[in-house]
């Protein structure tokens, strides 16, 4: 009996036991086809008003590192290098959209003799970290993004992502804010149907600076966000730039690649000014911009030459570096007034050096003339 009871046991079990739940599906894997691009590049606009070469004399950005946080970077084209990559999408490092590779370029394509298009500061290492397939991205993994960039190194963070805001975001900002990382983000596009704009993270979080999108015309772009506390504007329409095969695209437009072209400036900054910190270099980037009229427009355009150069009053006293502390005024009466013209005095030489003509005339005429008269026995000359 003990066999029968066995075998029915088992077949209530199996009844009464779930399905074994089916084997889960493998995901697809990413579809890695960005649009293609051109080998033909004409100068962009943006490289036109900026012309970051006028400040390459002085600094290309070396000794600055750059981590660019995106969609990756395509590690085979001729004018990027790339110093470390970073993929936390499991899916390589390949940049499947073109979003990262255009904002490398605008920060760091090297000048190559005949090419027309180079980014800002080609004397930066640049670290890409890949944080998406897409132009947006996981909170959570940008967040990791930006406290590894700050672990890596980085002096100048630039973020081409709008999100929501996000506790771990905010923090992963703050931490490095407190590691002194110039944070650059897009301050995004308006995209909602009713086009009521929205603050766009991790741009609107204080400390970061937030970048607009500017027209050829330096207006601020209709897309550009007006709702995110923007700092300053950078070309942002009708944008040219480096793609995915080693190739160009042209008609980009977005905050997304108006900020690349700050950080590229910021790098510039703390390359010329490597004791300043991060604060002072926003500072120094809004405070010698074009200067802008309406919502959403900041300080203006970016304008790298000044952000290099200038003297600005409050960095004369806390930083030499940038130019030495202006003289002390002199005291009062340390220089005297000249003396009023004395008339008389001028009279009085003028008649004493008459005087002093007249008198040696007088002399010379008695030597002359005397001897003369003496020899003739002071008899009168014949008349002709």
């Amino acid at each position: 009996m003990r066999g029968p009871g066995l075998l029915a046991t088992v077949l209530a079990l199996l009844l009464v036991a779930p399905p074994a739940p089916p084997a889960q599906a493998h995901a697809a894997p990413v579809r890695c086809a960005p649009r293609k691009g051109s080998m033909q590049v004409a100068e962009p606009w943006g490289q036109r008003r900026l012309d970051p070469k006028r400040v390459w004399p002085l600094t290309t950005g070396e000794g600055v590192t750059v981590a660019i946080i995106d969609s990756g970077v395509d590690l085979t084209h001729p004018q990027i290098h790339v110093a470390k990559s970073v993929d936390y999408t499991g899916t390589g490092h390949r940049d499947c959209v073109g979003h990262g590779t255009a904002g490398a370029g605008i920060i760091a394509a090297q000048y190559l003799k005949g090419v027309p298009f180079h980014g800002v500061a080609p004397g930066v290492r640049l670290i890409s970290l890949k944080q998406t397939n897409e132009e947006n991205g996981d909170p959570d993994t940008l967040s990791k993004a930006i406290v590894d960039a700050a672990d890596y190194g980085a002096d100048v963070i630039n973020i081409s992502i709008q999100t929501q805001d996000n506790p771990k975001l905010r923090q992963a900002v703050a931490y490095a804010l407190g590691k002194d990382v110039v944070i650059v983000a897009a301050a995004g596009n308006m995209t909602a149907e009713d086009g009521t704009p929205e603050p766009a993270y991790p741009a609107a979080y204080p400390g970061v600076l937030a970048v607009g999108s500017a027209t050829p015309d330096g207006r601020r772009a209709d897309f550009s966000n007006t709702a995110t506390p923007v700092a300053v504007l950078g070309p942002g329409q009708d944008i040219t730039s480096t793609w995915p095969g080693r190739s160009y695209m042209g008609g980009l437009e977005g905050t997304s690649f108006a900020a690349p072209y700050v950080a590229g400036v910021a790098a510039l900054v703390r390359a010329r000014h490597p004791k300043l910190n991060q604060e002072r270099v926003r500072w120094r980037i809004t405070a010698t911009a074009d200067g802008g009229v309406g919502a959403g427009t900041g300080a203006g355009m970016v304008n790298p030459l000044l952000a290099v150069t200038a003297i600005l009053p409050l960095e004369a006293v806390d930083a030499p570096v940038i130019a030495p502390p202006a003289p002390a005024p002199l005291p009062p009466g340390a220089v005297s007034k000249a003396a009023p013209v004395d008339q008389g005095a001028i009279d009085l030489a003028l008649t004493i050096a008459v005087a002093a003509l007249c008198a040696a005339g007088l002399i010379v005429a008695v030597r002359v003339f005397v001897p003369m008269g003496r020899r003739r026995g002071w008899r009168p000359g014949r008349e002709s």
